[in-house]
């Protein structure tokens, strides 16, 4: 992105912030990231409020609620403001968005989406403004650390600053004329051509959420506005394409086909109609033509390599969250005894006993000015990422093709590579001729793992049931120890072989569907990448009732296949 589009970006939000919703900044902590809110700042109404939101920030500093100090000082409850009632009418900074919890993201997705806020906590219910602006500072470096998809589809602007310099980032702009642009914005005209355009650039451009091209007219009006314009022309058209449209864009727009245009009526007032028609194809044509130049290099090659999407789940890159006693971060708070690891949270005690104190005067001891009871004890509610086990099955059978297996073995290697960096683990099972064999335990050792895979032969049946009950199995083991597992089932789903070691293919077919219907019931996450020629639909119901991510590979090698499995390792713990 241009440094001038980036400070334009600016203008835009500072003339119309509540429309707009905010703006997700792509940019690593340093001058340029600075010198943009430092222009941000200088070109807002001098009275604006802006309050930074710290990524571990909880509900009650967010919200607000008891005052301790002041309870204390009067004896009765007294409400105290939080962050989202002081930055009424400004902007929220959220630094380091891309670890925002989900609950956070939520209380400011309902903030934007109303503009206030019910608080209803500490003994307290009341309802708050909350006109903002979000300034999500997105510092992500890997593809899956970015901010919750809650709060980005609420942020109508997206920028980046990478490669832009701090110097380039000076506005001309100046306040007096944003304070005139604000005037002006209620007056701006918008036709139905300009809502059609943006949503014909929206839908070109894949985007299927219904409040972007909401945000592009707002960014459109507030363009014009700034153009000291009447009304919406196609320069402010291509600038909301740019900096709303064009970040999100999922595919790359198709090339207009041309045909030759059948023939007219030699009639004038169709002449004209076809004329106008032509016009605004045109215009249209340009606008797309101006966020498909405007999409960041290499957005679609990361999206295609992404592969199919696979919905959200309970965990991470780093595994689920799960409960903790003594170790990471803060989530919220339980009435309790201290006791099994479990710490008091003493602000938190005093913030519980604090509106009872006017009637515990009588039970206090002399030179005691505070009563705090057994019911009063808050503890400390901790969660923290768990481990990731990666569990590879891996089908060894006569039907699966040697080089396919040479494939598995190289992704499983891979993949083993970037575990051992992030201390995570992988097994492996084969399975091949009568069962199942777990050759591989859950390990972070390469030496281990390369040997094994080595040691892997191939040839037999397919005892894919074996295989399915036997992968199951070692993921609730993992579970029970802690650990987040993601299963990768690797096989062209022809059973031939029955859970008993019996041949038979009608027999092996039933008994895999009903294992895999026992995975599903299990809950895991699950990928299948079928291994055949071509996709093949016994391998798309069997990845059905297991409930997996079913992904045919008839042209990839291991580089692909272990890419594949890091994006679903990722993607499943985005929420």
């Amino acid at each position: 992105m241009s440094a001038s589009d980036a400070v334009l970006a600016a203008a835009l939000l500072a003339i119309d912030p509540s429309g707009l919703g905010g703006i997700r900044l792509l940019a690593a902590p340093g001058p340029a990231r600075d010198r943009w809110l430092s222009s941000l700042d200088d070109i807002s109404p001098a009275d604006t409020p802006c309050f930074r939101l710290p990524s571990h920030v909880g509900e009650d500093r967010l919200l607000g609620g008891l005052d301790l100090a002041a309870t204390l000082r009067a004896g009765r409850p007294i409400a105290e403001s939080g962050l989202l009632t002081r930055a009424n009418g400004g902007f929220l900074i959220a630094t380091m968005a891309e670890r925002m919890r989900p609950v956070i993201a939520a209380h400011l997705a309902v903030a934007l989406d109303r503009g206030e806020v019910v608080v209803e906590r500490d003994g307290f219910s009341r309802l708050v403004p909350t006109r903002i602006a979000v300034i999500a500072l997105d510092e992500g470096i890997a593809g899956d650390e970015a901010p919750p998809e809650a709060l980005t589809d609420r942020l109508g602007l997206v920028i980046s600053l990478d490669g832009v310099k701090a110097d380039g980032l000076t506005t001309s702009v100046e306040r007096a004329t944003v304070s005139a642009a604000r005037r002006r914005l209620v007056g701006i005209r918008v036709t139905a051509d300009n809502i059609e355009i943006l949503c014909a650039a929206a839908l070109a451009l894949g985007i299927w959420s219904l409040r972007m091209p909401a945000f592009a007219l707002a960014a459109a009006r507030a363009h014009a506005a700034l153009r000291d314009a009447d009304s919406i022309e196609e320069a402010d058209l291509a600038a909301a394409a740019r900096l709303v449209l064009a970040p999100r864009a999922t595919t790359a727009p198709a090339e207009a086909t041309e045909v030759d245009p059948p023939e007219q009526p030699d009639r004038q007032e169709e002449e004209v109609s076809s004329d106008s028609a032509d016009g605004d194809s045109a215009l249209a044509d340009r606008v797309l033509a101006a966020a498909a130049a405007s999409i960041p290099p290499g957005l679609l090659a990361r999206l295609t390599q992404r592969g199919v999407q696979q919905k959200a789940g309970p965990g991470g890159r780093a595994g689920a969250q799960i409960a903790s006693r003594q170790r990471g971060r803060p989530a919220g708070i339980l009435s309790g005894v201290p006791r099994g690891g479990l710490r008091l949270s003493v602000i938190d005690t005093l913030r519980a006993a604090a509106p009872w104190q006017r009637l515990r005067e009588t039970a206090a001891l002399p030179g005691r000015r505070i009563v705090v009871k057994r019911e009063d004890l808050r503890l400390v509610r901790r969660r923290q990422r768990s481990e990731t086990v990666t569990i590879f099955a891996v089908d060894a059978s006569g039907s699966t093709a040697l080089h396919r297996l040479a494939e598995a073995k190289g992704a499983v290697e891979l993949l083993l590579a970037e575990c051992y960096v992030r201390r995570d683990e992988v097994a492996l099972i084969a399975f091949r001729g009568r069962g199942a064999e777990l050759l591989l335990p859950p390990t972070r050792s390469l030496v281990r793992a390369r040997r094994a895979l080595a040691d892997l032969p191939g040839g037999g049946g397919t005892p894919l049931a074996s295989a399915i009950a036997a992968m199951t199995a070692l993921a609730e083991s993992s579970r029970r120890r802690g650990k987040s597992p993601l299963v990768v089932l690797l096989t062209d789903g022809r059973a031939n072989v029955a859970r008993d070691g019996s041949g038979g293919r009608a027999q092996a077919e039933t008994d895999a569907l009903a294992a895999a219907r026992m995975a599903r019931t299990a809950g895991l996450s699950a990928l299948l990448v079928d291994t055949s020629p071509a996709p093949t639909p016994a391998a798309q119901r069997l990845a059905l009732e297991v409930g997996a991510q079913y992904l045919p590979l008839p042209y990839a090698d291991a580089s692909a296949i272990a890419r594949t499995v890091q994006a679903a390792a990722t993607r499943r713990g985005a929420a």
